[in-house]
């Protein structure tokens, strides 16, 4: 096995050092479709920071993507509010249940199964991104990537809105750790230094905070063990 450097990657350059394939931890399809787990974030409630982005004043209309969108149930809450989605996943189950939960809101969301790495997203062309989940499931060196191309997709004055898995949620493994031991965990769970030096590097960060809890009778989806990130896009 080659030497792994106990460098983070945190650039492209740093990616580029990388030549291990690591095997996928989650099989996406078979997640959307066993019905063997019953994970909270499987409702059709948004995430409260995302309403919340809209209560403040922080998000306006405008042209809007979902990373990893799941079963739609954010990109179906930005549709009410009035913006054009895009909403991208790999699993075609996962599509499925966001395009009925779409018509069940009578919303139109442009739902695209596929890569985020394949699928062309027009440059400066997003008013918003936003990714719930998605991050922390990424090898690492593919996030910065990740993070170059939606930065890229945003317009200069974008906003990209996330949630990820912290170090009680996720499981807390270096970036070195991951690739000495061959395969992903099922969710990389970062603190709060680590996360912020990672995204530094794409984005201005405007707030990062812990999601906050919700009742089951909020209308919205909160939990313990998720960072809430909103930030702009750095350009050179």
């Amino acid at each position: 096995m080659p030497v792994i450097s106990q460098n983070p990657i945190l650039t492209i350059e740093d990616a580029e050092q990388i030549k291990i394939a690591l095997p996928d931890r989650i099989d996406w399809e078979n997640f959307y479709t066993s019905g063997k787990r019953n994970p909270p974030f499987l409702t059709d409630m948004p995430d409260e920071n995302l309403a919340a982005y809209f209560e403040q004043g922080r998000l306006n209309p405008g042209n809007a993507v979902d990373l990893g969108c799941g079963n739609g149930r954010n990109a179906v809450y930005l549709a009410k509010r009035g913006c054009r989605v895009d909403a991208i996943d790999l699993s075609t189950s996962a599509i499925g249940k966001g395009c009925s939960l779409a018509k069940q809101a009578e919303v139109d969301v442009n739902f695209i199964v596929g890569s985020i790495f394949d699928v062309l997203l027009g440059e400066g062309y997003y008013d918003f991104a936003y990714d719930s989940g998605l991050l922390h499931h990424l090898q690492p060196h593919r996030r910065p990537y990740y993070l170059d191309l939606v930065r890229k997709a945003l317009k200069p004055n974008g906003v990209f809105g996330m949630t990820c898995f912290d170090t009680s949620a996720g499981v807390p493994k270096e970036d070195w750790e991951i690739y000495e031991e061959g395969g992903m965990p099922s969710g990389i769970g970062y603190s709060g230094d680590r996360l912020r030096r990672i995204l530094q590097h794409f984005f201005e960060i405007v707030e990062f905070r812990s999601m906050k809890v919700q009742s089951e009778d909020s209308g919205l989806f909160g939990m313990d063990g998720l960072w809430a990130i909103l930030m702009r896009p750095l350009h050179s």
